[in-house]
């Protein structure tokens, strides 16, 4: 079962990760996960720079090493970077060592204290040891999530998921993934222009 809006009992369960964010006035965070990659990437930017609106992208180390030109526009053009393993590690299903280094492997080419375990699937265990090895790190999660990635659902639901379900300080997932690109690439252009003449504006994590 999908749970677009994460409940409130899961967030307690993991008290120190960042669910959503306190804010005091209309702003939610939009997030992007898998990428850089071409063609998806640059849409995502393109339709970003339209509504004035920063994202933070969580991005696989390996994408960064193929396609350095994407991750680099990402990054010129002020979006906020999170490490989101080197591999699309399931950390349930991975051993901590492993996971523990596959992290720190993408970590050399991000620099950066955010991080998205892929899946939103990470062991206690593996928490404590990301953060020994990098201090400061913020270990970010969601609270509303497109489900841009699941093939069984419409572009309109889609859209209906982060519409519906987001208010201000939540953390909006979407993917710049080629899974996710049909939904996303029809519900996030709409959402922008929903949330901006609702007076939202875009907010960046770190």
């Amino acid at each position: 079962m999908l749970l677009i809006k994460t409940p409130k009992w899961l967030k307690l369960l993991y008290p120190k990760l960042l669910w959503e964010a306190n804010t005091a006035n209309r702003c939610i965070y939009l997030t992007f996960d898998d990428g850089p990659i071409p063609i998806v990437t640059p849409f995502v930017l393109n339709i970003l720079k339209q509504y004035n609106a920063k994202a933070t992208f969580f991005c696989i180390g390996d994408n960064v090493r193929k396609h350095p030109a994407i991750f680099e526009q990402v990054k010129s053009e002020g979006h906020a970077i999170g490490n989101h393993t080197f591999n699309h590690l399931k950390g349930w299903k991975t051993e901590d060592n492993i996971y523990l280094d596959n992290f720190l492997e993408a970590d050399k080419l991000l620099n950066t204290k955010l991080f998205r375990p892929p899946y939103g699937r990470i062991k206690r265990s593996q928490v404590k040891l990301l953060q020994k090895a990098k201090p400061g790190i913020q270990i970010v999660m969601w609270s509303v999530l497109s489900a841009d990635y699941d093939s069984t659902i419409s572009p309109e639901q889609c859209l209906d998921n982060v519409i519906k379900n987001t208010k201000p300080g939540d953390i909006v997932l979407f993917h710049d993934s080629l899974k996710a690109r049909e939904r996303m690439e029809y519900a996030l252009p709409k959402a922008l222009e929903y949330w901006s003449r609702e007076g939202y504006v875009f907010g960046l994590l770190g």
